[in-house]
C-alpha cells in the first residue's frame, strides 16, 4: 500500500508561523543573506536621497532659520558676514601686497573672491558638514525624517552665507573698474558641482563624524594646513616653474574652475578632469558610506 506524502506546508513553532523553504526554480542558488542586506542599504539610501529631494522647500526653510538664529536680536543680522569680511580683505590686501610687492589694483581683486570662495565657500562645506547630523540630533531621535534633509539644509545654510559674502568681491570689482565678462558664466557649472560635492561632504563627514567625534578638529587642522599649500593669499605664478605640483592638491582644481571665470579667465582642462574625477570618487564613498552607516545614524548623534 503506497502513502501519498503532503506537500511541504508552513510549520508553527511557539506561534509562529515559519516560511518553508523556497524551492529552486531552476535559476540557481538564492542569493546570499549578505548580498541582500547590502542591496536593501544601498535602495534604502537611495530612497533617503530622493525623498529628501521632494522636501527641499523644508530644507531650505531649516536652513534660513539656520542663518537667522545665528544672528537672532543683531541689529545688522546676516549683513555682519559682508562687513566682517571686507574689513578683513582690505587689511590683508594691503599688507600682502607690499609682502609680494604686488600692485593693489592687481592683488586685491584676486585676494577678494578667493578669501571668499575658501573662508565662506569651499572651507565652509567641508568644515560645516562635519556636524550635520550632530548638530540635528533632537530633530532626527524626535522627527521622522529623510537624513539626508540635514544634508540640505547644511548645503543651503552655507550657500546663503556665502551669498552674504560674495558683495565684497563684487563691490572690489566695480571700484577697481574690473568686470570679468560673459566669462563669468563658466562658473555656474563648476558652482553646480561644489554643491554636489557639498552634499557629499555632508553624507560622508556627517556620518564618520557622528560615530568618531575627533574627527572634526582633525579636519579642522587639514584645512588649515590647505589654506597655506592652495594659493589663496598668493598666485601660483609666483612658483614659476614648479606650478606643476599644484595639480596634486585637488582643492586647488576645485577652486580654479570657480575662482578663474569670476577673474575674466577660462579654467584649464585638467583643472577641470581632476575636479570632476574626485568629485566622482567623493560622491561614491559617501554613498557607500552612507548607506552603511544609515540605520545606526539615531544612536550615534
Amino acid at each position: 500500500m503506497t502513502l501519498n506524502t503532503p506537500a511541504a506546508e508552513p510549520a508553527f513553532t511557539s506561534g509562529v508561523l515559519l516560511a518553508s523553504t523556497p524551492r529552486s526554480n531552476g535559476a540557481g542558488p538564492n542569493p546570499p543573506a549578505t548580498a541582500r542586506k547590502l542591496k536593501s542599504r544601498f535602495g534604502m539610501a537611495v530612497q533617503d536621497i530622493a525623498d529628501s529631494f521632494k522636501l527641499w522647500r523644508l530644507a531650505t526653510r531649516l536652513g534660513w532659520l539656520d542663518v537667522r538664529l545665528q544672528f537672532s536680536g543683531s541689529t545688522l543680522g546676516p549683513f555682519w558676514l559682508t562687513l566682517t569680511t571686507a574689513i578683513m580683505v582690505a587689511a590683508m590686501g594691503m599688507i600682502y601686497s607690499q609682502l609680494f610687492h604686488l600692485a593693489l589694483k592687481d592683488y586685491l581683486p584676486y585676494l577678494s573672491i578667493s578669501m571668499i570662495l575658501w573662508q565662506n565657500g569651499l572651507s565652509s562645506l567641508v568644515q560645516e558638514s562635519c556636524s550635520t547630523f550632530t548638530r540635528a540630533a533632537d530633530s532626527i531621535r524626535s522627527v521622522t525624517m529623510p537624513y539626508t534633509v540635514q544634508a540640505l539644509r547644511t548645503t543651503i545654510r552655507c550657500s546663503l552665507v556665502l551669498g552674504y559674502t560674495v558683495i565684497v568681491p563684487l563691490v572690489v570689482f566695480i571700484l577697481f573698474g574690473l568686470w570679468p565678462g560673459s566669462v563669468v558664466l563658466l562658473a555656474l557649472p563648476a558652482v553646480a558641482l561644489w554643491l554636489f560635492n557639498s552634499m557629499a561632504w555632508c553624507l560622508l563627514l556627517g556620518t564618520v563624524c557622528a560615530r568618531f567625534r575627533d574627527v572634526p578638529p582633525i579636519v579642522g587642522s587639514i584645512l588649515q594646513i590647505l589654506f597655506y599649500v592652495t594659493p589663496i593669499i598668493w598666485e601660483p605664478k609666483q612658483l614659476k616653474d614648479g606650478a606643476w605640483w599644484l595639480y596634486l592638491n585637488p582643492f586647488y582644481s576645485l577652486f580654479e574652475i570657480v575662482r578663474r571665470p569670476f577673474l575674466g579667465q577660462v579654467p584649464t582642462g585638467t583643472a577641470w578632469a581632476i575636479a570632476l574625477g574626485f568629485s566622482a570618487t567623493l560622491g561614491v564613498i559617501a554613498f557607500v558610506s552612507f548607506a552603511r552607516s544609515r540605520s545606526r545614524l539615531a544612536f550615534w548623534v
